[in-house]
């Protein structure tokens, strides 16, 4: 029998997990066990498109924000709608910045803040890559077909319910 752990589905994972460590309570691994999965096999299927792009994954995500943002945002905000960490939003930002992707500017309401806009390089670099990056998704998710909008319900109740979960979210 393989028992590798991509063989394994997040049943099979539970049991094992049960038998090993009866005192833990796995129940959420039915969630996450395939969430991680599905978020790790979208990674795979958007490769081609970053392999011919100048932006991640992580900077599109950001770029896209602020192409349709319309006024300049803080990177606190930034890192609050993705749900990352400020760390890793400041090290993006600056990363941005260095490229002429974004740019910075005092922020007259808090001077220990700047106000963060994307630059008209940002803006060819966004508008070139993104449409790709969706072109890709749709081709990845073509495969759901009618149950299409049970997934998404699915997925707005998990969000829902991580929000109500997880403070300042």
């Amino acid at each position: 029998m393989d028992t590798q752990p991509s063989s394994l589905g997040p049943a099979e994972l539970n049991q094992k997990w049960l038998a090993a460590r009866p005192d833990l309570n796995t129940s959420s691994m039915r969630v996450v066990s395939p969430l991680k999965r599905a978020q790790a096999l979208l990674a795979v299927a958007l490769e081609p498109v970053y392999e011919s792009s100048e932006l991640t994954p992580s900077e599109v995500d950001v770029l896209v924000l602020l192409r349709y943002l319309e006024e300049p945002v803080i990177a606190r905000r930034l890192a609050q709608w993705m749900g990352l960490s400020r760390a890793a939003v400041s090290k993006m930002l600056a990363k941005l910045e260095s490229r002429g992707l974004i740019e910075r500017r005092a922020n007259p309401a808090d001077q220990r803040s700047a106000l963060v806009m994307i630059s008209q390089d940002g803006v060819a670099a966004i508008d070139k890559t993104f449409p790709r990056h969706l072109e890709r998704e749709a081709q990845a998710l073509a495969g759901l077909g009618p149950d299409r909008e049970r997934v998404i319900e699915a997925l707005e109740l998990l969000v829902t319910a991580l929000e109500r979960s997880v403070p300042n979210a």
